[in-house]
């Protein structure tokens, strides 16, 4: 079974999850309900949830708890349904300018045995070559976000933060899978000023989980603003779903070969209102006592 864990509104009230047997049309759990309220961060928030099943058995969840905080929401879990204590990781407060901590996620690095976590963050003067290229609504002005990552073998002792991608431009949301022998980063280009928008979907590609990645490629997503991609195979077929967050909207674009997408948003039917999520594969049963 494919789910897909996302939050609706502003994530006050939580942590949302759907299922689906081909990755099309996708049954809401729990009424649509908040399955896990948030609790840590100054502003009790979920957003941007992304959960990843573990070789530990367990499901490991992390979190935007804040628009303005330097820490991320932790929690894991063995059926999605009953949560352990959430924790505040405070992965950028060693850096006193640091504005945030957005849209983290987990990908398993199975060569080195560990989680790498991954999120955007704004450090002003860091990289004044882009700096004033972003104001991202709810945000304001000044935003000029980099991908920084930690590395944890059990989510209890993290390595020091280090940068993971510095594409030259804006960066958020990234979405780090698997292919084979290499890492596929799908990124958003944040750059909103002086140039032309971005806000689109571009790929890096890398030998390790930790990079380095190679310079981004040209967008995969249309004439429209996109974030929050996340990335599955499902039968021969990559699968990228992405919130068209200005058209109130997901999409989803589908490949073979990581170069040439099909676009098949006009066949995807997830929960209405649903934001920036993740999709992951579990058990079966685990959804019907949610259902």
């Amino acid at each position: 079974m494919y789910y897909f864990s996302y939050f609706k509104k502003n994530g006050e009230d939580g942590l949302h999850l759907a299922c689906s047997h081909e990755g099309l049309d996708w049954a809401v759990l729990n009424g649509d309900r908040g399955i896990l309220s948030p609790t840590v961060g100054e502003d009790k928030l979920m957003r941007d949830p992304c959960i990843r099943p573990g070789p530990d058995g367990l499901f490991h969840m992390v979190w935007t708890v804040s628009w303005g905080e330097k820490g991320i929401g932790y929690a894991y879990s063995e059926d999605l349904r009953s949560w352990s204590e959430q924790r505040f990781l405070p992965v950028m407060e060693h850096e006193p300018d640091a504005q945030n901590c957005w849209a983290p996620e987990i990908t398993y690095d199975s060569n080195e045995g560990v989680y790498l976590i991954y999120w955007a963050t704004t450090i002003p003067g860091r990289f004044p070559d882009t700096d004033g290229q972003s104001n991202h609504g709810r945000a304001g002005e000044g935003r000029n976000h980099r991908m920084y990552c930690t590395a944890t073998p059990d989510f209890e002792a993290l390595s020091d933060t280090c940068l993971l991608y510095d594409p030259g431009f804006n960066v958020i949301d990234a979405c780090i899978v698997g292919d084979a022998d290499r890492y596929v980063m799908f990124l958003k280009d944040e750059t909103n000023k002086p140039f032309t928008p971005q806000k689109n979907i571009k790929i890096a590609f890398a030998d390790r989980a930790v990079g380095p990645y190679s310079t981004a490629s040209q967008p995969i997503t249309g004439d429209y603003w996109s974030e929050g991609p996340s990335a599955i195979r499902i039968g021969d077929l990559w699968h990228v779903y992405f919130d068209r967050y200005t058209d109130g909207q997901y999409g989803l674009l589908v490949s073979n070969d990581l170069e040439n997408w099909t676009d098949r948003t006009n066949d995807l039917h997830l929960p209405e209102g649903a934001r920036h999520g993740t999709v992951f594969v579990a058990p079966d049963e685990l959804a019907d006592p949610l259902r």
